[in-house]
């Protein structure tokens, strides 16, 4: 009787059977087993199967987990508004924060997908994600009493911008929003409006879109309240382009040192309210009042660049001092020259 084979190690692979002589007669004949082809060898651990990419005619698309990425935008050109307008429009965000939002995909048309620079019409549906909410409401503004020799934009002619003062040193310490200074805070952080270097008072810098559109867009109808320091030379006095001299601190409560009132002419005060032009632009009607014998107060529903002084210029009047007090129903109040305070949530321009 043959005796028993050893078991195979199965890491061992078996050469096929080669061929048999015939058996001598009386013995049995043994016949080895006919194994598969030997297994590849072993990948070493730790290491990932290698990937198999099929030829690019026979990929199939990634379905995405969100709604897929229609393109909305057709071939030809699409009439309407562009979306981050109409977005700007109706009061959602900004324009550029509207660009944003199409960029991560959390704006949809009709169910799908936008793309970036589409164009919508009125019975289009848009829709809007959560997450872009969500990053909305993180965005400050702040309100900052802007003293001289700062510029409200970037830096420029050696001078710092306004938003160098914005740091925990100068926030307010009566300031009622219950929110504290953190650096993202200053990330995309712009001046809605601005202020001339030797103009001081309010100043809105802001993170959200909204608020900028509302403060200085082109349909903004928030007005600006200024309180205005003048002298009067007559109509002549003071050229317009000749450079002017620096401005003057000025305050409410400062004492009448002339009385510019009684010397004025009261027809051109009725042209400051109504009657003159800039660029060769018919200015809109402003409430010019006299606050004090030397002061004047301003109410503006535009601001075009250094606008009551040239206002002034025309009608013989030169500005010595400018101060900004109120932007809508934001007063400055109380607020320290350089230092600033959030706007609470319970507060609207």
């Amino acid at each position: 009787m043959a005796e028993p084979r050893p078991p195979r190690s199965p890491s061992t692979p078996l050469e096929p059977a080669a061929p048999q002589a015939p058996a001598a007669a009386g013995r049995p004949l043994l016949r080895r087993p006919v194994l598969a082809a030997p297994r590849p060898a072993a990948r070493p651990v730790g290491r990932p199967p290698p990937v198999v990419r099929p030829p690019p005619a026979e990929r199939i698309a990634r379905v995405p987990a969100k709604p897929a990425p229609v393109a909305v935008a057709a071939s030809a050109p699409r009439e309407g508004t562009r979306l981050n307008k109409r977005l700007a429009e109706l009061g959602v965000c900004s324009r550029r924060e509207a660009d944003d939002w199409i960029a991560h995909g959390w704006v949809y048309v009709n169910g799908a997908v936008a793309e970036m620079g589409m164009r919508v019409t009125p019975q289009d549906k848009i829709t809007v994600e959560r997450a872009a909410q969500r990053q909305q409401d993180k965005q400050v503004t702040i309100l900052l009493h802007k003293p001289m020799g700062y510029v409200s934009g970037q830096a420029e002619d050696g001078h710092e911008p306004a938003a160098a003062l914005i740091n925990p040193r100068s926030q307010w310490r009566e300031d009622q929003s219950g929110l504290r200074f953190s650096p993202p805070q200053l990330r995309g952080l712009a001046p809605a409006g601005r202020l001339d270097i030797d103009s001081v008072g309010l100043l809105v810098l802001t993170q959200d879109g909204r608020v900028a559109r509302q403060l200085i867009g082109e349909d903004s109808s928030v007005d600006k309240e200024y309180l205005v320091r003048v002298v009067y030379e007559g109509a002549d006095a003071l050229r317009s382009g000749e450079r002017a001299e620096p401005l003057q601190e000025i305050d409410e409560r400062d004492p009448v040192r002339t009385n510019v009132q009684a010397v004025f002419p009261q027809a051109l005060l009725e042209r400051l309210r109504h009657g003159l032009s800039l660029d060769g632009q018919p200015l809109k009607p402003a409430k010019v009042d006299w606050q004090n014998p030397e002061q004047l107060r301003f109410v503006l529903v535009e601001g075009k660049k250094r606008q009551i002084r040239r206002m002034c210029e025309q009608v013989g009047l030169k500005v010595v001092g400018l101060k900004r007090i109120r932007i809508g129903r934001i007063t400055l109040g109380a607020l320290p020259v350089g230092q600033w305070r959030f706007l609470s949530a319970h507060e609207h321009f």
